[in-house]
């Protein structure tokens, strides 16, 4: 099934975590619905702008996948509302030209630049609420004391 044009639930919803601890990643009705949100309103603008296929690293996390990771308790990557996307998998484009049209050109919750350095973020998370209730955040997340950090940029 696909959620847009360029992305099907197989891709945001394959781990290779929960293949191997047997954990069922399977979205349920409502996650399907939020994550058709983040497909048609961050996913397919950016595949339909760079004409180029876009990696997907992480997608939906079930409760247990999340918590086997060591994924925020609030993440919303448990909702359906987060991607992971890394053009590295690809190679035709960066994560720093993804991280930049969607900050410049599209709605979102919150986007992250994931690690990196300053050229460019090691993947870039989005989130997309559909209620309405964007926020529009940009962090920069970061590591201290071997802990992750976010700052506001």
């Amino acid at each position: 099934m696909k959620l847009s044009k360029h992305l099907s639930i197989k891709e945001v919803a394959k781990s290779n975590t929960a293949a191997r601890l047997g954990i069922d990643n399977t979205p349920t009705v409502s996650h399907l619905v939020a994550l058709k949100e983040v497909a048609e309103n961050i996913f397919e603008p950016l595949r339909l702008h760079f004409g180029v296929p876009i990696g997907v690293s992480s997608g939906y996390r079930s409760k247990a996948l999340n918590e086997a990771i060591g994924g925020s308790k609030r993440s919303q990557h448990s909702h359906g509302q987060a991607l992971d996307l890394d053009a590295d998998i690809y190679g035709k484009i960066t994560n720093a030209d993804i991280f930049n049209r969607i900050k410049n050109h599209l709605d979102f919750d919150q986007l992250i630049w994931e690690f990196g350095n300053d050229a460019a973020p090691a993947w870039v998370h989005v989130s997309y609420v559909s209620d309405g209730s964007n926020r529009g955040e940009i962090l920069k997340a970061y590591s201290e004391g071997g802990r992750t950090k976010y700052k506001r940029i």
